[in-house]
């Protein structure tokens, strides 16, 4: 028999609505008030699945079944401006056990990974939006890496220079160090500030995961140049 996917609605009041699949850190999509969230997520299986396989878990994510809403909040003011979950789900204030903490960090370190993949792969410059914008490579990079040193860290107690986001070597010992703290509050049963320390990690990894699907849309690779 397949599993059902554990999944949260999250919408904001006028613009977005957030689909959480929260068991899987991560795997979040948003969409358009009325629009199909479950359908925007279900389209991104294919992409998870590629992290679940980093992770080690690609046998288990490859027998899910369908989509399943457990759960509906209401969502905060980045719900609507940035399509970002901003609340946990109820099942996300439970204890954790070990293997069930082992599980996670194996996928936000995945993400992680994805990312850094995705970063050192997809070209310097990057498709424009519909209107011309969008930051370029080097400045998701800054931003994705920045924003988790110093807003998502701090809540288990990590505080690392912004700075170590310019150097390899110090990132990868800053994660290692964030990793070991979000296992130590486990074990303290103690949450990340505010927030549950699932959520922490499910934060953590969608950033990661959505502007590592960012550049991999925007990919210029191969793309044939504009004829002036």
């Amino acid at each position: 028999m397949t599993e059902r996917v554990r999944v949260m609605l999250e919408s904001g009041k006028k613009k977005r609505v957030v689909a959480s699949a929260f068991d899987w850190p991560g795997w979040d999509r948003s969409t358009k008030l009325g629009g199909d969230a479950l359908e925007v997520l279900d389209s991104y299986r294919h992409r998870y699945a590629k992290v679940a396989e980093l992770a080690g878990y690609g046998d288990e994510f490859g027998r899910l079944g369908d989509l399943e809403v457990v759960e509906q909040v209401e969502g905060i003011g980045m719900t609507d401006h940035y399509g970002v979950s901003g609340r946990a789900a109820t099942a996300e204030g439970s204890p954790m056990t070990e293997a069930e903490l082992d599980r996670k960090l194996a996928l936000l370190r995945a993400s992680w990974a994805t990312f850094d993949d995705t970063a050192a792969r997809v070209s310097a410059e990057l498709r424009k939006g519909p209107r011309g914008g969008g930051r370029d490579k080097d400045r998701i990079i800054r931003h994705v890496n920045g924003s988790e040193i110093h807003e998502f860290a701090p809540k288990v107690g990590v505080k690392m220079p912004l700075e170590t986001r310019d150097d390899p070597n110090a990132l990868r010992a800053y994660r290692d160090v964030f990793a070991d703290a979000i296992r130590e509050h486990h074990a303290r049963t103690k949450p990340a500030r505010s927030w549950a320390l699932q959520f922490l990690i499910r934060r953590c990894a969608w950033h990661m995961l959505d502007h590592a699907w960012e550049l991999d849309d925007r990919d210029l690779t191969g793309a044939q140049p504009e004829i002036t």
